[in-house]
């Protein structure tokens, strides 16, 4: 009997000593959270795959925007080209109309035929004596036509006068005065302040018609356009292809203007 009871009560005992270190153990050291369930996971990645896809979404619309912002530029642009072009078109459509119409006729009358000396009295003609009409010399309406676009540009009307010397080169591609409508037409743009657009009609100009009576002016208006857009070496290039092709031909007026147009360049 006794041995039989002193197991039971090491038991007990060591039960009850167990008890209080079990539970100040779990104060100090608290079980760990249990695990998220499985539906919360998949509506936190499913919220996750929406918002990925708004994100897309939204970029996607601001390119779009972005893209058709950029189409109305363009297509305003274009508009107003057209309006530019059709205003130039009508402009010398009236100068040739205004020059048709001021042709004046001039009447002169026939001298009356000489009188025999006859003694009798010569009858009186009473039939209407004949009227000569004398045009002046024809104008030529492509010479009127390149007046138009000139008085624009020097009147500043600089977007009227290229619209018009557009207009004249469409019309006339193979007159004298294309060369001298190209050149004045990049000129026009370098007046506006667009540089880079007067520089390509310029040495279109140039490379063009190389024999055209402006086209060395076009080389010395590409080498301004050239300084006026950071690239002084590459207007020292135009200056010299200048030089070197039209020598003593250069025009007076451009060969004053060159020597400081090199130095502004700092051309060697």
């Amino acid at each position: 009997m006794t041995r039989n009871w002193r197991p039971a009560a090491a038991i007990a005992l060591a039960a009850a000593t167990a008890a209080p270190a079990m539970a100040q153990y779990q104060q100090q050291y608290p079980a760990a959270p249990a695990q998220q369930p499985l539906a919360t996971q998949a509506s936190v990645m499913n919220l996750d795959t929406r918002i990925v896809a708004l994100e897309r979404q939204i970029a996607d619309l601001l390119r779009a925007e972005e893209e058709n912002g950029h189409r109305i530029v363009q297509l305003e642009g274009q508009l107003k080209q057209q309006r530019e072009d059709s205003s130039a078109r009508i402009a010398v459509l009236e100068a040739q109309l205004a020059a048709a119409r001021s042709v004046p006729v001039q009447s002169v009358e026939a001298e009356p035929p000489a009188e025999k000396p006859k003694p009798v009295v010569a009858k009186a003609d009473s039939s209407p004596k004949p009227v000569v009409a004398v045009a002046e010399a024809e104008t030529d309406p492509a010479e009127e036509a390149y007046d138009a676009g000139y008085n624009l540009w020097k009147a500043g009307k600089y977007d009227a006068a290229i619209g018009s010397l557009r207009a004249f080169t469409s019309a006339y591609p193979k007159h004298r005065r294309t060369s001298w409508a190209n050149n004045l037409a990049g000129r026009a743009m370098l007046d506006k302040g667009e540089p880079r657009a007067a520089a390509q009609v310029l040495l279109a100009n140039y490379r063009g018609n190389p024999k055209g009576e402006r086209a060395g002016d076009s080389l010395y208006y590409l080498g301004q356009a050239l300084v006026k857009l950071g690239q002084p070496a590459q207007a020292c290039k135009a200056y010299a292809e200048l030089e070197s092709v039209y020598g003593d031909k250069i025009r007076g007026e451009i060969k004053g203007l060159l020597p400081k147009a090199k130095s502004q360049a700092n051309c060697s």
